[in-house]
């Protein structure tokens, strides 16, 4: 088993290709998802900020960069080989056409959306299928490997919730057994929280450590021990309680939730303090990721003590919201790729000729001055969009937006150009994945 700070088998990891399709996929999506939040409001019939550029955020861009994620370290954490390469295409295929599905029936017909939402749960489904038959065995799950194995059950029981949603809204498929907004509501929790969130920690568990270099101490441990039982339990409560419909049981599940995230942003937060490295991209991303998950929480608290069954509060307080999607989801994203990205273009090109010829860092594999300009206008754009919220100024909110778009823009760039510049053979091996073919 591999503690927090283990060393990786790199030699388990997948062909380059597989996790830079998926990336390169979900940046098209979330560049969709920006042009129609940008010029959506300006087009009869489109909500900009509607069902579908939810989707397009969280099943497109997180979903995907997520999936090409878990693709690329399961393996390497865990030490084994992932099970299939062609379940991986085809997941990240099936997932595509599949938010391209549910965003045409939101957008312009109704009809689509069960047939959308059926073929996003069978490529969510083969890829939770996929990781997990690449996972060990049980007995010897980490803190990693748990929340990735919590993070996958939600998956599946939240697209099954979705499905079944999508299904009403079309053909209303249920009949009125059940309210349409408590499925809504538990299927959100168990997307938002239990997947997207459950599987960022669990990553930043290996990756703060092994990217501070600072040591584990007891009070690490101990805050690691109060969040592995309190986010995955708080999450599941919140959950029932929210399907159901009961307000106590939602708002226990909340406030265990909120004390488990409160518990892992200390975590981070002592590994950044204490961090024997340069402070760079990553670890300025990171400041911002425990600043905004720490401004979430509390702007949370009191919606989930009075109401954490409506609507409304699905995602915490409203004017947190922005603080959870581009705050800790986006940066966590965004600030791990400026390590993880050049460390496997390092790894594929240079790990060979270490000791018998001159190498560049890993780091000198990006632009950092492109990476620093990208950071000012990540947070500027995160707190445009804030401050917009909690003033209700929509130039505000649009300013703020476009601002994290020229970011989001400047750090795909910047990715891409690390694998123009030190491997460009990856493009051809990219296409060649896409196309179904095993790449190597």
């Amino acid at each position: 088993m591999q503690q927090l700070s283990g060393d990786l088998d790199t030699d388990s990891q997948p062909p380059l290709a597989i996790p830079v399709a998926h990336f390169v996929v979900g940046v098209a999506i979330l560049l969709l998802g920006g042009a129609i939040a940008g010029l959506g409001s300006f087009v009869p019939g489109i909500d900009p900020a509607g069902a579908g550029s939810l989707h397009l955020l969280l099943a497109g861009w997180i979903g995907l960069t997520i999936m090409g994620a878990m693709t690329q370290f399961v393996p390497v954490w865990s030490g084994t080989s992932l099970h299939s390469r062609q379940l991986s295409v085809a997941s990240l295929w099936l997932v595509a056409l599949g938010v391209a599905g549910l965003v045409a029936g939101f957008l312009f017909e109704y009809a689509w959306l069960p047939i959308g939402g059926g073929v996003l749960l069978v490529g969510f489904w083969v890829f939770a299928y996929n990781i997990v038959r690449t996972l060990p065995d049980v007995r010897t799950f980490d803190i990693t490997e748990g929340h990735f194995a919590f993070a996958l059950a939600s998956l599946l029981v939240a697209t099954v919730l979705g499905w079944l949603l999508a299904a009403d809204i079309s053909v209303r498929l249920l009949g009125g057994l059940i309210e349409p907004s408590r499925l809504l509501l538990a299927h959100l929790t168990l997307t938002v929280f239990g997947f997207v969130l459950a599987t960022i920690v669990g990553a930043l568990y290996q990756l703060a450590p092994m990217f501070t270099q600072a040591e584990k101490t007891t009070v690490d441990a101990h805050l690691a021990h109060v969040e592995m039982v309190s986010l995955p339990g708080g999450i599941a409560l919140l959950a029932a309680g929210r399907l159901l419909g009961s307000t106590r049981v939602a708002t226990i599940g909340g406030v265990v939730l909120l004390a488990g995230a409160l518990a892992f942003s200390g975590f981070l937060a002592r590994q950044l303090w204490r961090a024997r490295v340069e402070t760079g991209p990553l670890l300025r991303r990171y400041g911002l990721v425990t600043a905004s998950l720490v401004g979430w929480i509390a702007l949370t608290i009191p919606y989930w003590l009075g109401n954490p069954i409506s609507v409304f509060t699905r995602f915490g307080g409203p004017t947190g919201t922005h603080l959870l999607f581009v705050g800790v989801f986006t940066l966590t994203i965004v600030g791990t790729f400026y390590h993880v990205v050049p460390f496997i273009v390092w790894y594929h090109r240079y790990s060979d000729r270490l000791g018998y010829e001159s190498v560049p860092m890993v780091d000198d594999l990006y632009d950092d001055r492109i990476a620093t300009v990208e950071l000012w206008l990540l947070a500027a754009g995160l707190a445009g969009l804030w401050i917009g919220d909690v003033l209700a100024t929509t130039w505000v909110v649009v300013a703020g937006g476009n601002l994290l778009g020229v970011g989001v823009v400047l750090f795909g760039a910047n990715m891409a150009g690390v694998v123009w510049r030190h491997r460009p053979e990856t493009v051809r091996e990219v296409l060649v994945t896409l196309l179904g073919r095993s790449p190597g």
